[in-house]
């Protein structure tokens, strides 16, 4: 039985992996990615990629599959923010 300790952890890292979702839904919904910064989405996707790399030194399995569901969705994010940026 999983203490109370991994279950914040794990909570914790479900409820941050899944924040991306919202504005994910809303972007391939409108299509529009103007008003999002590829900087940020560079910066999750190096931070999760290196929260994701800790998790296997830790051998911590809820670190390595919430941080590479956030590194899946932040890199689906900067897809779309290049695939879909206007070409002036």
């Amino acid at each position: 039985m999983a203490s109370g300790e991994e279950i914040t952890g794990l909570a914790a890292g479900v409820l941050t992996a899944a924040s991306m979702l919202p504005q994910l839904i809303k972007t391939i919904k409108t299509r529009e990615v103007e008003e999002l910064s590829v900087y940020i989405f560079i910066l999750l996707i190096i931070g999760t990629g290196l929260w994701v790399y800790y998790g296997v030194l830790k051998n911590d399995f809820p670190l390595i599959i919430t941080n590479a569901f956030s590194f899946l969705l932040n890199s689906i994010m900067l897809g779309l923010k290049i695939a879909w940026t206007k070409k002036e």
